[in-house]
């Protein structure tokens, strides 16, 4: 039977850092997990916020299940009913801007981090890399 090659001594021996891209794994795991919490968050506050307009219009609705005698009554009822929805309207989705915008900064805070965190790690490693080549040199 032929035996599977074992590069572990080549990946030790070559320029190739085994321990780094484990870290960089890792990180990047890591970032992915705080985005991911971020949008499930996010989509948990908007679902929240559907539920609670959708009980406010069927709240709003129940007057319809009162029969009107009059059809100018039902028109006016329903004038109404239509009245409360248009001006609930701008305040859920000012609610809804409120959650997006929360999302959108935590996402860019987690982003700048991210980056300010790739600079510093690959800044060290050019200075670890310019002192390997001096010292050889």
């Amino acid at each position: 039977m032929s035996k599977s090659p074992d590069f572990t001594q080549f990946f030790k021996d070559s320029y190739f850092d085994v321990k780094s891209m484990a870290q960089v794994y890792a990180r990047a795991n890591e970032y992915g997990a705080k985005f991911s919490k971020i949008n499930l968050e996010a989509a948990e506050k908007s679902l929240d916020l559907a539920n609670a307009w959708i009980k406010d219009s069927l709240g709003k609705l129940d007057v319809l299940t009162k029969p009107e005698s009059e059809p100018t009554e039902l028109a006016r009822t329903l004038t109404e009913v239509a009245s409360s929805q248009f001006q609930a309207a701008p305040e859920y989705i000012a609610k809804y801007t409120d959650v997006a915008r929360s999302a959108q900064i935590a996402a860019i805070e987690l982003f700048m981090t991210a980056g300010a965190e790739a600079q510093s790690e690959a800044v060290s490693t050019a200075k670890k890399a310019g002192a390997k080549v001096a010292d050889a040199a």
